[in-house]
């Protein structure tokens, strides 16, 4: 009922997920009204949020939803701000993280930090498929482990400092829309 009539091709679904058709800039708005519409207190919405862009600074690839959300329901954050909190881990922020939460992991590991590093990431995230999929502990202990464990290191003060960041600053601006909202239209709170 709801599909296209003409299936898009793969290569525009990809280019698309990507880079969207009608540009970065309209599905920020999107966002940023879904955002100010969500019901709850600014508590709620901003530690929703927090928690979901905390999340998704993490190695947990593929889990990052279902972690903030649960988070967020135990800490009486908004579910779906969460969810749009994982946003910041994208195809584009993800190398960048990545490699942040390497070399902050191997820094506090005590590890020598040598600039210009060849990371293999690629390899990392297919041993683990590979080893998922055959069950073979041995592949995520040799490929992933060594690489997964410094990255699960070096993300703590990362995801500790995003969440205080994005608390503070959508705390703020949550608490003054909803103000300025109830004052135009005569509500109290």
């Amino acid at each position: 009922m709801f599909r296209r009539r003409a299936e898009k091709p793969l290569y525009l679904r990809v280019l698309y997920s990507f880079w969207p058709k009608n540009g970065w800039r309209r599905g920020g708005r999107y966002i940023w009204h879904r955002l100010h519409r969500l019901p709850g207190s600014p508590y709620s919405i901003a530690a929703g949020l927090a928690t979901g862009a905390a999340f998704s600074v993490t190695p947990l690839i593929g889990i990052h939803f279902f972690l903030a959300a649960l988070f967020a329901w135990a800490i009486r954050g908004n579910v779906v701000a969460s969810a749009v909190g994982t946003v910041i881990g994208n195809p584009w922020t993800f190398p960048v993280i990545w490699i942040s939460t390497y070399q902050v992991g191997r820094f506090i590991l005590g590890q020598e930090v040598p600039l210009g590093t060849e990371l293999d990431f690629t390899a990392m995230f297919m041993g683990l498929l590979q080893s998922m999929i055959e069950a073979d502990a041995t592949i995520f202990l040799e490929e992933v482990w060594p690489i997964w464990f410094v990255m699960a290191v070096g993300c703590i003060p990362f995801s500790i400092a995003t969440w205080v960041g994005v608390y503070i600053i959508f705390y703020r601006l949550t608490e003054r829309y909803q103000e300025r909202r109830n004052r135009n239209t005569g509500r109290a709170n």
